[in-house]
Formats: structure tokens, C-alpha cells, sequence
């Protein structure tokens, strides 16, 4: 095997995640990208920006064919490999609930009813593949290493591995109907002794489906339940949610637009936190409003629109000397901690609101509400960044969501305020609201305020936004954010937005339209690949996934949509059950 593996389309790849950080595992077994120990740290395996580091089980028989599933309600994986002469599985996990400090990559290779012949090629390279890794051989057949300031350790069934041109290979059999496990380590330091996979695997299998909600009533209980398994992959001990699991995932090759993902963005973490709390979820609600209280606690006013994990600033954006994924460079970092975001504040009201109707507020949470409407009160005036980051203007859609959030804690009189200052500078002569008040062009952004309740859903004001969006933005079932070139087609300048495809779901549920909502709902659950992970973009005409990946606030907007969607039809009598035999 090629001591780099080129990358597959986005796709292809499994999450394997346990809230402290994320790895992505390609088709042929190989993990293509992981950081270690943390989140925003560096890559220790990073073939999918072109780096060294990879750790990858494949059939020894280069002639087989891949499919996969997740197991119900977790984000362990099974990958299958059907050969000429075997069919091969791998069950794949980072131990759950993950530590802060040090990873553990569960892999259990599993026969069926031949014998299961693979090759394991392990090769730890810290800081996105600059660092070289040092191994040697131990007692009980465990090997142990350093690459960079990282300690790491492989254990289980690796007596037989041998080091061949710097990397760990092994040539593994597992006797047919038996399984070995593989237990690889990574952090600053290891305790003494590795763990037992038996006990780790049962915790980690305990910790998964203890806290998975009821979601039977929902429209696709199956993907929402994966959703929700997303969203808790994703969500770390402080609270903090990575908006995804990666870095630099072109949106569109060759147009710059590539970020760093791997941080909390206040927004992404009040929309987790509203889906959270429509179906119960209240691990995820309460550690939402912790981290977002947090913050608002800390830096009121000054509130930033993204930190780390732990709540810290974000590093400024810079630029990696790797190849990158196929169109586009590396950068981590981001340049969004140098912006305000005013609809942040009124995205957090209505998250303490959702809490406080489901009793999960705390002292600190209530004073955080009364920090935000002070900042709404102090801020509202200026000119912001605004959702799509795209320069410093007075942004409708987010003095509209200040607005939303303000009634959803009492404030009426300033969200009326809000209302009528968006309506004097930025209600177009069609009847809809436009993005500024120099800026009259259609967005979807603009549905929200009327899903969240800034105006009612079927105001005058929303329907006509929502006719101009499903008029101009709409194509085949999917749903642009905006038009870059009037005179373009839409699926010239980007993907499909999915985020904003739910959200045309409840526009329409707002609305009556229940078997719009179905159409608009069905279509974009559909925009994933096998694995069933969404990015932000979807390619309507390539049919591939743009983007950094997985992006949280698409499976949010998936749980909470489905969820409301199944309520709706449950009340006018209509069975889910053709929902349901779609699902995984």
C-alpha cells in the first residue's frame, strides 16, 4: 500500500467521534484524518489533506467490495468487506465518553464464516504529518512510541507486527467465526497498563445508548436517532459542539472558499440545542445552554461568534504547506474570531428560552437571558457580519432573530422595535424582507425569523419571503442560500444549502403546507452519502457532498424538522410508517 492514500469523495467517509475529537474512516479501512489530542490540535492522521499518518485495516485480497452501517443510536461502525474468498467486518469506535486528554481507537476485526485475512498499516504522524514517529517493541507484544509531543500505544492482537520503512505492518488472520482486537492510544501521557478491549468496548456500547431519546414519533426515527448520535459525537465534556469534525473541505474547488471547523460557533450550538430540546434530548440541551451561558457570562456584549471547545479564543486563520483535499489548500484557524454577529444574541435567547419550557435552567442560564437583552439593547444599531460572513452591514435576518429571541423570553416591546427598524430600511416593494437595507436580493436566512417567531408564521411579511425564496432560490427539491450571479445558475457558484432545505420544511409546517413539508424534508434527508453524514453543500448536479463534514447544524436541522414533521402527521392521523422503511 502506497505510503499515501488518495483521498475518496467525501461521501465515502464514516465519523468515528466521542465528543473530545473526530476521525474520519475511509472505504478501504483507512482513517484519513484525525487530531490528536483535541479538536483544533494537529492531525496525527492526515491523508485526506495530502499529510503522512494513516492507520488503515483492508483485505489482504485487493479484489473486494465495501459497504458499512452504523449500530443503532451510537457511532460505532461496522465496515464490510465482501472478497473473493471471505467477507471481512470492523468494528470501529473511539472509546465513549472519550477523554480530554488521550484517544483510544477501538478497531475489532471480525470473520465470517472463512478465515479473515487482512493487512494493518500504522503510521503516527503528528502536527499534520511533520513529525515522525519513534516505536519500539514491548512486553505482551504492545508496541509504544512518540511522534511530536504525543505518546502512543498498540495493543490487543499486534504481537506479530513489524516495522517496515518506518511504519507498523502487520499480516493478520482471524480464524473463521472469531474476531482480534486492535487498541491504539494517543495522548500527552498513558497510564501504565492499556485497556481491556472487552471492558472498553462494553462502556463505551453503555455510554452510547443510555441517554439515546425516544424518537418514535418522529418522521424518520431512523435518521434522527443517527442525527442525534451525531450531534453527541460532536458535543465535548465542557459543552462545546464542533461545527465539524474537519478542516479545509472545499465548498467549491478552486474558489477559496475552504475553512477550519473544528470550533463551537455560538449559532451552531443554539440550533443543536433547539432540536435537542423538541425531542427531549436533554444531554445535549443541558450542555448547549452550559457552554452558551458560559460564554454570555463571560464576555456579554463582546460575546464572539465562535471559541474552542473549552471556550477559549479561536486562533487567527493560516495556512498549512500540504497538498489539501482536491481543490483547495489547508488553513486552520478561523477568521470569524475577529467579527460580531449580532443574531447570536437572539439565537441564544431562544436556546435559554427552549430550556426554561423544559425546566433545565439554572441561576447562571437566567442571568445569561439578562445579559443578552442588555447587549441586543446596546448593540442592535450596528452594523454586523451578519450569518454568511459576508461583510459589515445592517443585516435583516439578524436584527429580525434579536427579535426572535427577544419575545421568546417577554421582551416584546424591543422585538417590536427590531421588527419595525428591519421594516423601515429593508422590506422590499414585493412585500418580503431583502438581506439590507443596499441590498435587495432574496435569502434564505430570511425564513427564520418567521419559524422562530419574530412574526408569525403566516404573516404577511414571511409568506411573501417565503413564495420569493421557493420562486427564485429553489431548484428540483433542494434550496440555495442566495444567488452570487444573478445571471448564473444557481449550482454555478455553490452547492445547495441542506440547513436551509429544512428550514423551508418548517417555513411550509408554519404555514399549513404539510405535504410541501414532506417534499421539501424527503428530498434533502436524501443529500448524504452511505454513511449517512451530512456536509453543508450539497452538489444537485454532481450529486457529492461540499464541505467540511460532518456539519452539525444540518443534522440539527434534521432532527428538529423531523421531529416536528412526525407531530404534524400524527395529529392529522397519518402514519410514519412509509417514513420509517426508508430508514437505515
Amino acid at each position: 500500500m502506497s505510503r499515501w492514500t488518495p483521498p475518496e469523495t467525501l461521501r465515502q467517509y464514516a465519523l468515528l467521534a466521542d465528543g473530545e475529537r473526530g476521525a474520519l474512516v475511509g472505504p478501504r479501512g483507512d482513517v484519513a484524518f484525525m487530531c490528536a489530542p483535541a479538536w483544533a490540535d494537529g492531525a496525527v492522521f492526515a491523508s485526506l489533506l495530502g499529510g503522512l499518518g494513516s492507520y488503515a485495516v483492508t483485505p489482504a485480497d485487493p479484489r473486494y467490495v465495501w459497504g458499512g452501517h452504523y449500530e443503532p443510536d451510537t457511532l460505532i461502525w461496522r465496515a464490510r468487506w465482501v472478497t473473493t474468498g471471505s467477507v471481512v467486518e470492523s468494528r470501529e469506535a473511539l472509546a465513549f465518553p472519550g477523554e480530554r486528554d488521550r484517544v483510544v481507537l477501538l478497531r475489532r476485526v471480525e470473520a465470517g464464516r472463512e478465515d479473515a485475512r487482512v493487512r494493518v498499516l500504522l503510521e503516527c504522524r503528528a502536527a499534520f504529518g511533520d513529525s515522525p514517529m519513534a516505536v519500539a517493541r514491548r512486553a505482551g507484544g504492545c508496541w509504544e512510541g512518540r511522534t511530536g509531543g504525543l505518546a502512543f500505544r498498540w495493543s490487543g492482537a499486534t504481537d506479530g507486527a513489524r516495522v517496515d520503512d518506518g511504519r507498523l505492518a502487520l499480516d493478520l488472520v482471524v480464524p473463521a467465526g472469531q474476531s482480534r482486537d486492535l487498541v491504539l492510544e494517543l495522548g500527552a501521557r498513558l497510564p501504565a497498563e492499556p485497556p481491556d478491549p472487552t471492558t472498553t468496548w462494553r462502556r463505551t456500547e453503555e455510554a452510547w445508548r443510555d441517554a439515546a431519546p425516544d424518537l418514535t414519533g418522529s418522521a424518520a426515527p431512523g435518521d434522527a436517532r443517527h442525527s442525534w448520535a451525531v450531534l453527541r459525537g460532536l458535543t465535548s465534556r465542557q459543552g462545546g459542539m464542533v461545527a465539524a469534525a474537519t478542516t479545509s473541505l472545499p465548498e467549491r474547488a478552486d474558489r477559496g472558499r475552504n475553512y477550519d471547523y473544528r470550533y463551537a460557533w455560538i449559532r451552531d450550538q443554539c440550533y443543536a440545542g433547539q432540536a435537542a430540546a423538541a425531542v427531549g434530548a436533554h444531554d445535549l440541551l443541558d450542555a448547549g445552554v452550559r457552554f452558551v451561558a458560559d460564554r454570555l457570562l463571560a464576555d456579554g456584549p463582546d460575546l464572539r461568534p465562535a471559541y474552542t471547545v473549552a471556550g477559549g479564543p479561536v486562533p487567527g486563520e493560516r495556512e498549512l504547506d500540504l497538498p489539501g483535499y482536491p481543490g483547495a489548500p489547508v488553513r486552520v484557524g478561523n477568521h470569524v474570531n475577529d467579527q460580531f454577529q449580532l443574531d447570536v444574541f437572539g439565537e441564544a435567547l431562544l436556546l435559554l428560552a427552549a430550556a426554561d419550557r423544559a425546566g433545565r435552567l439554572d441561576r447562571d442560564a437566567r442571568e445569561a437571558i439578562t445579559v443578552a437583552v442588555q447587549a441586543i439593547e446596546k448593540r442592535h444599531a450596528e452594523s454586523d457580519a451578519g450569518i454568511w460572513e459576508l461583510g459589515e452591514r445592517r443585516w435583516a435576518h439578524s436584527r429580525l432573530m434579536c427579535a426572535a429571541g427577544l419575545r421568546a423570553v417577554g421582551r416584546a416591546e424591543p422585538a417590536d422595535r427590531l421588527v419595525s427598524s428591519v421594516d423601515r430600511d429593508c422590506r422590499h416593494p414585493s412585500g418580503r424582507w431583502q438581506r439590507s437595507p443596499d441590498d435587495p436580493l432574496v435569502d434564505t436566512a430570511l425564513l427564520l425569523p418567521g419559524i422562530r417567531g419574530a412574526v408569525p408564521g403566516d404573516d404577511p411579511r414571511q409568506v411573501a419571503t417565503f413564495r420569493a425564496v421557493v420562486e427564485d432560490l429553489a431548484d428540483d427539491g433542494y434550496v440555495y442560500r442566495f444567488r452570487h450571479d444573478p445571471d448564473a445558475p444557481l449550482h454555478q457558484a455553490e452547492g445547495a444549502f441542506v440547513l436551509s432545505g429544512f428550514h423551508l420544511a418548517l417555513a411550509s409546517l408554519r404555514l399549513g403546507r404539510v405535504t410541501d413539508a414532506v417534499r421539501w424534508f424527503e428530498r434533502n434527508r436524501g443529500a448524504l452519502g452511505p454513511p449517512g453524514l451530512f456536509a453543508e453543500e450539497y452538489d444537485v448536479v454532481q450529486r457529492q457532498l461540499r464541505g467540511n463534514l460532518p456539519q452539525a447544524f444540518v443534522h440539527a436541522a434534521l432532527l428538529e424538522t423531523a421531529q416536528e414533521l412526525g407531530q404534524e402527521l400524527g395529529r392529522a392521523g397519518v402514519s410514519t410508517d412509509g417514513f420509517e422503511a426508508s430508514d437505515r
